[in-house]
């Protein structure tokens, strides 16, 4: 049981260091001028960035960070409801609480990261989509397997 319990925190702490990660790192978007993440551009000739604007997009923009932003609150909240689960919850009960907040937070991501697809340089031919880009989208299956494997735990003593 303790191998399990140690196995599902760190999938669930993995899961909150690459949304942390996906969120706030500056390579949503890289071309050979520029990368760009869901704050800012940031321009490599010289070294100057400036807050992101997509004109008649900025409606997605701002769904996309709300998303990213719901999704860590979601997951740090889940674990924190997790550790406190340990302790108070009665023997034989499941998890339920925390494999909601972390479906929920795969949820925001998946989102996020879909109407990023969608809706940001579909139709840019120089460039390519970045490493936190890819980890966003790492991280909805990491939450989803994290919401099942706490669904389906059940506490023991």
């Amino acid at each position: 049981m303790l191998l399990l319990l140690t196995s599902i925190l760190l999938l669930h702490l993995t899961a909150i260091i690459l949304l942390f990660i996906s969120t706030a790192h500056n390579v949503w978007w890289s071309s050979q001028e520029y990368c760009m993440d869901i704050w800012k551009q940031c321009f490599f000739k010289n070294s100057s960035c400036k807050d992101v604007s997509y004109k008649g997009k900025e409606e997605y923009l701002q769904t996309v960070q709300a998303g990213m932003v719901l999704a860590v609150i979601f997951a740090c909240c889940g674990f924190f409801i997790f550790i406190c689960q340990l302790f108070t919850l009665k023997k034989g009960n499941r998890f339920i609480f925390t494999g909601l907040f972390q479906l929920l937070s795969c949820l925001c991501v998946m989102t996020a990261a879909s109407v990023y697809t969608v809706h940001f340089h579909s139709s840019e031919e120089n460039g390519a989509y970045g490493s936190s880009y890819i980890l966003a989208w790492i991280c909805f299956p990491l939450t989803l397997i994290s919401s099942i494997m706490y669904v389906i735990l059940r506490k023991r003593e």
